[in-house]
């Protein structure tokens, strides 16, 4: 990348303008090549052609000859892909690098949230990535086992779209909190960022899984991960879908158990922050806290960001070439 001083536009592949260069030694060998085709006539004199004018076609045709040093020099400027800049956006200069852990368990399809509590919390976390364009985001899923959804990425596309696909039903059911964190944890173990998140939110109490919470607890001080621990689910009962002995399902009021002494033990031992949701709004209303909290710091000198304007010059030097071809082949035929 080049930019051309005093101007707002920059060459993406400078060194093909060096093939400018190279024209200059083309018309000369052309030049050569013509001299030794022409034909030459012995006349006893040529005063009977002084003062003739010259034909249209002799005096046109030379013309020709700049067509294509017009064609292949724009085509020299389309190679070397002029972009235009213009003024240079706020710069993260603190990365970020967040994965989320989402449990997935059976009761996270308790409907004490509008439509239910895993819909939910795929609704905010997807306006949370979306809100967050300078970061690097994974996902992780758990729920008697964990496995990781979609690693780090600045594709947040691919992001929304595994939130998307999320359901309750592909894992073991169970609540692994452990492995949850565990697996999240590793997702970042090799990230050079300044800064390392993981987001943990869960409805209920670790009852499954071989990595035990303290575990995971350790290996997340050991690699400086801040942990946030979301706790969903409202107070008392709620509503849980339930399977009948015929299979039918129904649902039925069940007591809401967090492992809220753990959640907070987690945040607290590495520096992060528990919450506890208890409806859509307050869900939100975290994730909103948590992007506060880990705002990246921004700095002035910006990254630049660049217009394409190398296929006006390509299309322009075909277009050129090309008349220049049809010309040559038609009214300005030589039979030499």
């Amino acid at each position: 990348m080049m930019q051309i001083p005093g101007t707002h536009i920059a060459l993406h592949s400078p060194a093909y303008i060096l093939l400018l260069l190279c024209i200059p030694l083309w018309l000369w060998i052309r030049r050569r090549k013509q001299l030794s085709r022409e034909m030459t006539f012995h006349l006893s004199t040529t005063k009977t052609l002084a003062g003739l004018p010259d034909a249209p076609k002799v005096r046109y045709r030379k013309w020709l000859h700049y067509l294509r040093i017009a064609a292949l020099v724009l085509c020299c400027i389309a190679l070397s892909r002029p972009q235009q800049t213009n003024a240079p956006d706020n710069k993260y200069n603190e990365g970020i690098d967040i994965v989320l852990s989402m449990d997935l368990s059976t009761s996270m399809l308790a409907e004490d949230f509008k439509p239910n509590r895993i819909e939910a919390a795929k609704e905010v976390a997807e306006h949370f990535v979306m809100d967050r364009p300078a970061d690097r985001i994974g996902l992780v899923v758990f729920a008697g086992e964990s496995f990781t959804q979609a690693p780090i990425t600045t594709d947040h596309n691919v992001i929304i779209e595994q939130l998307e696909n999320l359901q309750s039903g592909m894992l073991a059911d169970g609540t692994a909190i452990g492995m949850g964190l565990a697996t999240a944890v590793d997702r970042l173990r090799s990230s050079s960022a300044k800064s390392k998140v993981v987001i943990l939110l869960t409805d209920g109490v670790n009852n499954s899984g071989y990595i035990d919470p303290q575990t995971a607890l350790r290996i997340a001080q050991t690699y400086k991960v801040r942990v946030y621990t979301v706790g969903v689910g409202s107070k008392g009962t709620a509503m849980y879908p339930v399977q009948d002995a015929s299979g039918r399902m129904h649902t039925q009021a069940m007591p809401v158990q967090i492992d809220e002494a753990l959640l907070t033990e987690i945040a607290q031992q590495t520096g992060g922050k528990y919450f506890r949701a208890t409806d859509n709004a307050s869900l939100k209303k975290i994730y909103n806290e948590i992007d506060q909290l880990e705002k990246s710091k921004i700095d002035g000198s910006g990254n630049m960001q660049y217009k394409e304007w190398y296929w006006p010059f390509a299309l322009l030097g075909v277009c050129l070439l090309a008349l220049e071809l049809l010309l040559s082949y038609t009214v300005f035929r030589s039979i030499t």
